[in-house]
């Protein structure tokens, strides 16, 4: 089985900044695209970056020139940097990867991390 397991969510004051990370682990032959999403209280999921393993990126329109994503695909791990955080970023933050794995059956599928909770507030 493959797990993802984000870190680094927190309580942060407006116009702070935070990291966030996720690591895969398991049975994994391969990752494609990995990606952050977030879900507010009351709103459904939403994109807020992405990235290839060849590295191009893809941000939400709300979080650009804010929030950068990168991966160390030796450590199967992605991350988000979050700064100029503002309330409206508040939300539980989830990360997925398309992941080749055993089990899989040959094809790379989306798995989700159980989410890391990110709050700002004054």
């Amino acid at each position: 089985q493959v797990q993802l397991v984000e870190s680094g969510g927190g309580l942060v004051q407006p116009g702070g900044s935070l990291r966030l990370s996720c690591a895969a682990s398991g049975s994994i032959f391969g990752i494609n695209t990995m990606g952050w999403y977030r879900q507010a209280p009351g709103k459904e999921r939403e994109m807020v970056a992405t990235i290839t393993i060849a590295g191009r990126t893809v941000y939400a329109d709300s979080v650009k020139g804010r929030f950068s994503i990168s991966r160390d695909n030796a450590k199967k791990t992605v991350y988000l940097q979050l700064n100029n955080l503002k309330p409206e970023d508040t939300a539980v933050y989830y990360c997925n990867a398309e992941t080749l794995y055993s089990g899989s059956w040959g094809r790379y599928l989306g798995v989700w991390g159980q989410g890391t909770l990110v709050t700002v507030s004054s």
